[in-house]
């Protein structure tokens, strides 16, 4: 069994001008990183020109898809009858997608199947990881 869900998505950039531009992105989930959820710029569709990834938890994202969810640096609102807007925040400005919400329904769904939600500490090896800790502080 896979142990990684990703789902392009078409990603609508909201700009100044009156036609929105179509970017590709993709979701990305990974059972290892159980709470986590990730979205990835390529480089021609950056400002930087490089690929540019944001990670934020699936619980902002599918609690998004209802009602504004979110107060740092990754928000995410409904809009309309079946689109999502995901705003960016960083130091050098602030990029707004609207993406289709029946793309992230069938992403949150498969990453469900994956991991059901509620059962992520399942996934977490706490021992490992603490003796990541302990190594690194030696």
């Amino acid at each position: 069994m896979s142990t990684v869900i990703e789902q392009p998505v078409e990603a609508r950039l909201v700009a100044a001008a009156p036609r929105m531009q179509s970017i590709p992105a993709t979701l990305r989930y990974d059972r290892r990183d159980p709470f986590a959820v990730r979205m990835t710029f390529p480089a021609p569709a950056t400002l930087e020109g490089v690929e540019v990834c944001w990670t934020f938890s699936r619980e902002l994202l599918a609690a998004g898809l209802r009602e504004p969810e979110g107060h740092g640096d990754v928000r995410v609102r409904p809009y309309g009858y079946d689109r999502t807007v995901l705003e960016f925040h960083a130091p050098e400005g602030t990029a707004i997608v609207h993406v289709r919400s029946g793309e992230i329904r069938r992403f949150l769904e498969a990453a469900g199947e994956l991991v059901p939600v509620g059962l992520e500490h399942l996934q977490l090896d706490l021992d490992h990881g603490l003796a990541e800790l302990m190594r690194d502080a030696c």
